[in-house]
């Protein structure tokens, strides 16, 4: 198992008591308070240490590293980093390194295409989602039903918008022949009829971008059962929880690195199990990924390793710093961080819960599990509400939240399926605007009906503080408390 470790310094400053997160963001964050900055939008990207920072800059200009496609003594050192930072993500998450192998990818995304790319759909296997995906798993799909396969999304429905488990048994089982949401109600739970590993493919969340909802992971091994491969989208998910690869074992798991510890950006990860990853038939080769190859005879092998799967050269001097990342979060402990942004989540909740304009109907409405037991993360999406009763456009909080120092996320967050059952859009509206060509967002929000384009999000991270809730909560009372806000003079914007 990963050790757990009580660590006499974070970052620099003590660990010890319950101001360490506060030291933390002193010594690492200080920029956020410096500059007057109050940052909510850790599911977007995570925050850069100051030590991780001067700690890439030190190492960059105190050695020499080039490109590892070589034997040189510059290539060899930036192979041996390398190495260092693929053992360091299999120590992270507790994976075997015989199980196991880690490619690095652009992103989360960068992973998400290879798998897609080059996963077996055929005709006849299916593609099952859940509908709170984020839009770089919905584009699986694609190729799904370019080489026949049946895509099918699981919905989420209640007031936590979290995905049926008797539905996804459904849309697992083939029972529904009718591509689409799957609209089944069979309540059994996922269980055990074994089965070749050549249905398909489930792609759902660990944590929903959208709704911060935790789905079980107990799921892998219940679809495995039933012949799928899984992939796990846990790029909102590790930030503030552990996932440990040794007790959970998908076939394919995909992570963005910038959204653990905010440096570097442009590397992710995708963690995949050898004997899923020898499955997969890339439709091309590229620079570094052959073992051989010939241009006239027009042959090629590719390399039978993680370097098969990473175009071209990798981002060699940027590599090294995820290692550096992992030691610090690790140092902190994933335990604490988990257990200091559960703390602010709940804060959080309760003071949104408490938000009511004069005549006392409520300021906020929630999207997500707020209570039941079920596992959510910290991120919540939310609308505000006017004293009218109806939703400020989430446009009009853009601009006044920016004008109080306050960086948050609007819109539907590259996931669509979660805005559409947040706002209870029903499919033959969505498809009657399929082929429609309007020329403004107001044009769409008429057609669908929708009284915005989009939903709050606030998410907390490590460098959070109860000072940031406490500004947030306090801008909402005093710029919409017993006001109804218009929509005049902002400018039309069409996208997620």
């Amino acid at each position: 198992m990963k050790k757990e470790q009580t660590v006499s310094h974070i970052g620099g400053c003590s660990s010890g008591g319950s101001g360490s997160f506060a030291e933390l963001r002193a010594h690492e964050f200080g920029y956020l308070d410096e500059g007057a900055h109050t940052y909510l939008d850790h599911t977007g990207a995570g925050l850069p240490p100051r030590s991780l920072v001067t700690g890439s800059a030190e190492r960059i200009t105190g050695g020499l590293f080039g490109n590892p496609h070589s034997e040189s003594p510059a290539s060899r050192a930036s192979g041996l980093l390398l190495a260092e930072a693929r053992q360091a993500v299999l120590r992270h998450f507790n994976a075997d390194p015989a199980e196991y192998a880690v490619i690095f990818t652009p992103n989360a995304t960068g992973a998400l295409r290879l798998v897609g790319e080059a996963y077996p759909f055929a005709r006849g296997s299916r593609l099952v989602m859940s509908l709170d995906n984020h839009n770089s798993v919905n584009g699986l799909r694609e190729y799904a039903r370019a080489r026949g396969a049946i895509a099918a999304y699981v919905p989420v429905s209640g007031p936590g918008l979290q995905m049926d488990e008797g539905r996804l048994r459904s849309a697992l089982s083939g029972r529904s022949r009718v591509p689409g949401i799957l609209r089944g109600k069979d309540r059994r739970p996922l269980a055990g009829r074994a089965g070749s590993r050549s249905r398909g493919l489930l792609a759902y969340p660990a944590q929903s971008n959208f709704t911060g909802v935790q789905h079980p992971l107990e799921w892998i091994a219940q679809a495995q059962e039933l012949g799928y491969d899984v992939l796990l989208d846990a790029a909102a998910f590790v930030p503030a929880n552990s996932l440990d690869l040794s007790r959970f074992h998908p076939d394919f798991t995909v992570v963005s690195w910038y959204k653990v510890f905010g440096h570097p950006t442009g590397v992710g990860s995708l963690i995949a199990r050898r004997e899923a990853l020898a499955r997969l038939r890339r439709p091309w080769f590229s620079g570094g990924t052959i073992y051989a190859v010939s241009a006239q005879a027009q042959w090629h092998v590719l390399a039978d390793d993680e370097a098969a799967f990473e175009d071209g050269t990798v981002n060699f001097l940027s590599l090294p710093d995820v290692t550096a990342g992992l030691e610090w979060i690790d140092r902190i402990g994933m335990d604490r961080v988990h257990a200091h942004v559960t703390a602010l989540t709940g804060q959080l909740l309760g003071g949104l819960r408490t938000l009511r304009h004069s005549d006392g109907s409520p300021m906020v409405r929630l999207y997500g599990p707020e209570g039941g037991g079920a596992a959510r993360g910290a991120t919540v999406a939310l609308n505000l509400l006017g004293a009218d009763g109806r939703i400020v456009d989430e446009r009009i909080v853009t601009r006044d939240s920016a004008a109080r120092g306050i960086s948050l996320r609007t819109g539907c967050f590259c996931n669509p399926g979660a805005g559409e059952a947040a706002f209870a859009l029903p499919l033959r509206r969505l498809r009657s605007a399929a082929h429609r060509q309007l020329d403004s967002l107001e044009a769409y929000l008429e057609l669908l009906e929708l009284p915005s384009a989009g939903a709050v999000r606030v998410s907390l991270g490590v460098s959070s503080q109860p000072r940031d809730i406490e500004t947030f909560l306090t801008f909402v009372t005093e710029t919409y408390r017993d006001r109804v806000p218009g929509v005049a003079g902002l400018a039309a914007r069409v996208g997620c």
